[in-house]
């Protein structure tokens, strides 16, 4: 299982794109961290998902 959030998912084994793929997220508004670290979106598909990590998806929302 993989904290996600606060919330335990089942996604271990997949990498950091196929996880956000299987979401609403929008990739081009978004910034991950695993395990303290954040993730380049240049290295999502590389990024795989390992029992026990903690993944932050992060949205950034505009606005005036």
């Amino acid at each position: 299982m993989v904290k996600i959030n606060g919330v335990l998912v089942d996604a271990a084994g997949k990498t950091l794109k196929e996880f956000l793929a299987s979401t609403d997220y929008d990739p081009l508004r978004i910034a991950c961290e695993r395990n303290g670290e954040i993730v380049p979106k240049s290295r999502y598909e590389e990024t795989i998902l390992e029992e026990e990590d903690v993944i932050e998806v992060v949205s950034f929302v505009g606005g005036g």
